[in-house]
């Protein structure tokens, strides 16, 4: 071990911890995490109560789902510069203060300008929370243990966002509102005060670089207004609405100005420099393209069952959730032999995996079962930690420990981007796609059509009178053209998935037992 100890860069030159600490620090880190990705999910099922309960529409309601995404999207590429000023512990420690704080002020909103003020807070707070978990905990780690860090941090952030569905509507149901942010509180008190005790002498070195002002301006500009546009486009019929266009084209100039001013900036506030090893460039877009395409299917799938289906939120997340019980089993053993696997063959399989199943939900119709719908939904979980876990480590491969925080912050950025550009697209596309196949199987319903003439005098010997009989068939044609839709999404993933397989092949090995991490 001893070789090890000395290999690791902590602050001080200390060994990595062991033991009890190890675990401790785990647990901690591996909740806060959970914790931060959670409440990105959680409130979703839950935005129909609050509105009812502040007395607004429930797109306004949804105020706060965007405002916690905005401002959470905004600090995750500033953490490495954060970190460098602050120190990583401190960083981390006051950005889990910060997220348990409003957490409080979220519970307690009593309208919804105080509860959207709450949510921005509490994302600008959790920013830095998953990034620097990361950090901390491979730097806290013996190297020949660090696959399995990755593998317990992966496993963290992939299983939290199914449990957020499931968990906002229990207590939302059997509670009330506010709970969902309450459930914080302990959490991330527990997880503050064990990170800071075990590690408060192990902080990082800081350096006083003074501020880009220039370019923190032009990324809360660019990337608030590429967010903004990108939760409310769908709502205003995208570039039809002049405010849509127009956030549009501030947010492209924003960040194009933004990508020429932080490469030529003396000290700036995102270290774009990264993008020019092959690894973290190649890791990245796989992440974010693997992630649009992963991330649509699990919007799409749960709508889908409730608006066409009739599955209420809580079924809707039964049938969504078997994803996690692969991952979560795999998960720490995929991580403990991570040295001995090729990772992007392993990235490869899941992206088979990913794209079998995908294909899989695109077969199913209307009359679908519900253990019919869970089977694939289970055997994709198979993919989650081949997918999440070797992309971690062939992002950081090669790269210094002090870069690991800007590093994963810039990754957790484009991962939360391709999150949110596919939700606004996938379900823009299912809708677009949905008036298609409508109109489509609309022509059917027509007097030379037998089977359409049989069940319209089916319905009309029910009872029903000529208008009534006719918005019954206009409900089963439409029922049909969005489960139409949604198999056309389920087959653009399919292809998505295929085609990224080769990108993944241009990343350059040796990637190290944590991806050379903290490698010299």
């Amino acid at each position: 071990m001893a070789d090890q100890s000395n290999e690791e860069k902590t602050a001080e030159g200390l060994p990595p911890l062991h033991g009890t600490a190890l675990v401790l620090l785990t647990i901690a880190v591996a909740f806060s995490t959970f914790m931060e990705v959670l409440d990105m999910t959680i409130v979703n099922v839950a935005v129909p109560h609050i509105a009812g309960s502040l007395g607004v529409s429930a797109s306004e309601g949804t105020w706060t789902i965007s405002s916690y995404s905005l401002a959470s999207a905004i600090m995750q590429p500033l953490t490495g510069w954060i970190a460098r000023r602050f120190g990583e512990v401190k960083t981390f420690v006051f950005s889990v203060f910060l997220f348990v704080v409003f957490s409080m002020m979220c519970g307690l909103a009593t309208s919804m300008p105080m509860l959207v003020i709450a949510r921005l807070m509490q994302g600008a707070g959790s920013g830095p929370m998953v990034a620097l978990s990361l950090t901390l905990l491979l730097a806290s780690y013996p190297k020949a243990k660090q696959g399995i860090a990755l593998a317990l941090w992966a496993m963290t952030v992939v299983v939290a966002p199914i449990f957020g569905p499931i968990l906002g509507g229990y207590l939302t149901d059997n509670f009330s509102w506010p709970w969902i942010f309450y459930i914080n509180l302990p959490v991330g008190i527990a997880a503050g005060a064990i990170t800071w005790s075990l590690l408060r002498k192990r902080e990082t070195k800081t350096f006083q670089t003074p501020i880009d002002v220039i370019g923190l301006v032009l990324l809360v500009a660019g990337v608030g207004c590429l967010q903004f546009m990108l939760d409310n486009g769908n709502d205003h019929d995208w570039f039809s609405s002049p405010m849509i266009t127009t956030l549009g084209l501030v947010a492209l100039v924003c960040l194009v100005f933004l990508v020429v001013w932080e490469l030529h900036a003396k000290h700036p506030v995102i270290d774009l420099s990264l993008f020019r090893q092959r690894n973290f460039t190649v890791g990245v877009t796989a992440l974010s393209l693997g992630m649009f395409a992963f991330f649509g299917i699990n919007v799409v799938f749960p709508l889908w069952l409730q608006t066409t289906l009739g599955y209420t939120a809580t079924w809707a997340g039964l049938a969504t959730a078997p994803v996690g019980i692969l991952a979560f089993l795999l998960s720490p053993l995929l991580g403990r032999n991570m040295h001995r696997l090729e990772l992007r063959a392993v990235v490869t399989f899941s992206f088979i995996m990913f794209a079998a199943t995908s294909y899989w939900f695109s077969t199913f119709d209307s009359s679908a079962s519900f253990s019919s719908l869970v089977l694939p939904r289970f055997v994709m979980g198979i993919a989650i930690p081949c997918f999440f876990i070797p992309l971690n480590q062939i992002y950081l491969a090669g790269l210094p420990a002090d870069q690991i925080a800007s590093a994963s912050g810039l990754a957790n950025f484009f991962r939360t981007l391709g999150s949110s550009v596919s939700t606004a697209v996938t379900v823009t596309l299912w809708q677009h796609r949905g008036i298609l196949h409508h109109a489509t199987l609309s022509e059917y319903v027509a007097p030379s059509n037998p089977a359409a003439t049989q069940v319209l005098q089916g319905l009309r010997h029910g009872g029903f009178g000529q208008t009534q009989a006719l918005g019954i068939a206009d409900q089963l044609v439409n029922r049909e053209a969005l489960t139409l839709a949604v198999n056309d999404i389920f087959w653009m993933c399919t292809v998505l998935f295929v085609l990224l397989i080769p990108v993944l092949w241009f990343a350059k090995p040796p990637f190290g037992s944590a991806g050379g991490a903290v490698g010299h």
